[in-house]
């Protein structure tokens, strides 16, 4: 099946199970839509389906925010429903995280593989860092910065998520933690953006891929019915299942466990994917 031995078939599909049980329980955890997790994994499935470098990163991007919808869906309502979730911020970040997504989903149209690679490296890199050896005395203020400072960053957390594949959760805990604000509460409404910026990236790469599917008539895995634009259908159906799942189980997590071993283990995974991701850069 696709030029797969059935075996191999079978066991791909059983480990993407498994990553979107694991997306689903970081979705919930940590406030993130698990892209950071589902883009290298859809990237070696990718790779196995052969399909070609200059689109496999933006097609795991695309099919990446496709997977967070109903993954942030879940999230945001547990968090949502135990009252941790800070609307005021959300408002505010609401249309600059929107026309930030916009304008990746364009740039994505146009701009080479590597980019979306070098934009994962370094922030996923700083997330890394922040992580393992962050630190509660690391601050930029006591209380949220100037409504103008919020929109920019909220600008910026959209165009860098989109062009990453993530809900934007590990930006805005980033941001958020930085000005005093407890992990929880960072976590919960982070849980929001990823609705924010799925929708509207999801549609956004599957504008942008559409025009390229018919550069590569015989590469099965990026043409109807397996996929839409840079949207793969494959993988969106083969993570939706044990994502959904999992995100409450990682929400009800999130508010009864000390998380800093999780964040380790988080930290020396995306410092892993980065080296995996730079090497392909380099060579």
């Amino acid at each position: 099946m696709l030029g797969i031995p059935l075996f191999d078939l079978a066991w791909l599909m059983v480990a993407l199970l498994a990553a979107g049980a694991i997306t689903g329980l970081l979705a919930g955890v940590f406030g993130v839509g698990g892209g950071a997790v589902a883009v290298p994994i859809l990237y070696e499935l990718f790779r196995i389906l052969e399909v070609p470098e200059e689109v496999r990163m933006p097609l795991c991007v695309g099919t990446s925010l496709a997977i967070i919808i109903p993954t942030s869906l879940r999230s945001f309502s547990a968090h949502k429903a135990k009252g941790a979730v800070d609307m005021t911020i959300l408002r505010v970040w609401a249309v600059p995280v929107v026309l930030g997504v916009v304008v990746g989903s364009v740039i994505a149209r146009y701009a080479p593989a590597d980019l979306f690679k070098t934009v994962f490296v370094v922030v996923a890199g700083i997330s890394a860092i922040r992580l393992l050896f962050g630190k509660d005395t690391w601050r930029f203020g006591l209380d949220m910065p100037a409504k103008p400072i919020m929109i920019a960053y909220g600008w910026l957390i959209g165009i860098l998520s989109a062009l990453m594949g993530i809900g934007g959760g590990q930006l805005s805990n980033l941001f958020m933690t930085f000005y005093n604000r407890p992990i929880h509460q960072a976590v919960a409404t982070s849980s929001g953006l990823g609705l924010l910026i799925s929708i509207p990236g999801a549609i956004g790469y599957i504008y942008a891929g559409w025009p390229h599917m018919a550069d590569y008539p015989n590469v099965v895995a990026f043409q109807l019915p397996l996929a839409l634009g840079y949207v793969s259908l494959l993988g969106f159906v083969l993570f939706i299942p044990t994502s959904t799942w999992m995100a409450p189980v990682g929400a009800r997590l999130a508010h009864r466990l000390s998380k800093r071993r999780l964040e380790v283990a988080f930290g020396i995974f995306l410092l892993l994917v980065c080296a995996r991701f730079a090497a392909s850069l380099v060579t």
